[in-house]
């Protein structure tokens, strides 16, 4: 992929192990972590070993690299030289200082031999890793507990024990300029479509960025659009959510470093489905999918909506609510959009401060606070009870959203819809959705159309969206 070492010609590494050592000693200058050791062999061939101290293992390079090489030897003749290196798996030839360089940055050993215009790398990996655990953000009731975890090679063994066929393919390349991060292609052959396996390898051979450290640097560049406030990608942490996507012939995205890989290409509709809805009884399962519907819409629409009717169209609430919201109202200085973009934006503030405190008061003071400062508002008059109802139930209404990234979009829309509403009270709502149905028809995520499979319509496909799919069959 996007490598410094595929625009550049290779260094290729010379019979004179003292150059090598030189070319290597520049190129680490100042990188105390990497470690020079100069040695002969039992046949007196002057060796070197080059490794990163915090990736490398040094107990297994001791007993199972150097100890065997000062006690056994290894022959520099190509015709008996396989006959006495150490019994590793997955050791490769390196024929240049880029290759050793990228190998010892990745935690292998190099070793390298006074007259052979090559190297060898061995595999002798430390690097600090963590077990899969339940990720916090999609915890459910009922499935899988084990999620991804910074480790490329962990994430890959997940997905392949779930999928134990061969067409299951995984193909890894190297993105970032300085960070060298690996990225695999995940996708099930036979299922996705090649189109979009070509299109995918495309855009990510166009990507001309320094590091990756979360898989967001990556997705930004691979959308359709990325200045829409959509998300046109699915970021998760659990292997069951990928392999699901995957039998349906949708690709993954694993990065290296980070817990989160990206499923394309999806819709507005996969981002409002939990795979809880998938393992609980199918009737209770539809229940809580079109209950998500609708407090999704109400996450949107609900403040304008009352602003709207409280400030253009009074006739529209009934007497008795009417005089009840006057009577609450009749002492608020400000007008009913001030007082909404009020209350949203200290409740936004509170979410954020509650994301940002230690776990173990971040939930509390989140919830303290809006209780004092919702109480303390509603006694000095500056917002009125009708109003922190609201604010409250259009926060459920955004929690109640499987996916944050799609809980964002409507948290960010919710603004301009109520100043719509402030100044044009149903009208300017109703023109704020058409505009919002209007972006979203224009929508794709890698080609597809992100309001299918209900524009346009696919029958086959509607039927996972109102209701729930029965279990896959040959």
């Amino acid at each position: 992929m996007n490598t410094t070492s595929e625009a550049e010609p290779q260094t290729q590494l010379t019979p004179q192990l003292a150059e090598n050592e030189q070319v290597l000693h520049g190129v680490f200058a100042g990188c105390e972590d990497v470690v020079f050791h100069s040695f002969q062999t039992i046949h007196r061939t002057s060796a070197l070993c080059v490794y990163c101290t915090g990736l490398c293992d040094t107990e297994r390079l001791e007993q199972q690299l150097l100890a065997p090489l000062e006690q056994t030897g290894l022959a520099v003749e190509p015709a008996v030289q396989g006959s006495a290196e150490v019994p590793l798996a997955s050791i490769h030839r390196i024929e240049s200082v880029e290759q050793a360089v990228t190998a010892i940055l990745d935690g292998e050993a190099v070793l390298l031999l006074d007259g052979q215009a090559s190297g060898k790398g061995y595999p002798l990996y430390k690097v600090p890793t963590r077990t899969p655990e339940e990720p916090a953000a999609e915890s459910t009731v009922r499935g899988a507990r084990d999620g991804f975890t910074e480790a490329l090679a962990t994430n890959q063994s997940l997905l392949r024990m779930r999928l134990k066929t061969p067409a299951l393919k995984l193909h890894s390349n190297t993105i970032g300029e300085y960070s060298h991060t690996k990225v695999t292609l995940a996708y099930v052959e036979g299922i996705i479509q090649p189109g979009l396996v070509t299109e995918v390898n495309k855009r990510l051979s166009r990507l001309n960025i320094k590091d990756v450290l979360e898989s967001q640097y990556i997705e930004q560049g691979i959308i359709d659009q990325p200045f829409s406030p959509f998300p046109q990608m699915i970021a998760t942490e659990r292997p069951d959510v990928v392999v699901s996507n995957l039998l349906e012939g949708r690709f993954a995205l694993l990065i290296d470093g980070t817990p989160f890989s990206l499923i394309a290409p999806v819709n507005m509709f996969s981002m409002l489905q939990s795979p809880e809805d998938y393992y609980e009884n199918i009737y209770m399962s539809i229940f809580v999918r079109w209950l998500r519907y609708i407090f999704y819409a109400l996450s949107l629409l609900l403040p304008s909506a009352y602003v709207a009717i409280t400030t253009f169209h009074q006739e529209m609430i009934p007497t008795v609510l009417l005089l009840s919201i006057a009577r609450a109202r009749e002492e608020i200085p400000f007008p009913a959009l001030v007082e909404a973009l009020i209350m949203e934006i200290a409740f936004e503030a509170l979410r954020e401060a509650g994301v940002r405190l230690p776990k173990q008061i971040g939930s509390a003071v989140s919830i303290v606070g809006a209780l004092i400062i919702g109480q303390a508002a509603t006694t000095a008059g500056i917002v009125s009870a009708p109003m922190i109802i609201i604010v409250a139930i259009t926060g459920i209404a955004s929690f109640m959203v499987p996916r944050y990234s799609a809980s964002i979009a409507t948290r960010l829309l919710r603004f301009p819809m109520m100043i719509l509403a402030g100044t044009m009270g149903l009208i300017g709502v109703m023109l704020g959705i058409i505009l919002v149905v209007i972006h979203l028809s224009s929508l794709r995520s890698f080609g597809r159309p992100y309001l299918s499979p209900a524009a346009p319509t696919f029958s086959k496909g509607l039927k996972d969206v109102l209701w729930i799919s029965q279990p896959r069959s040959k």
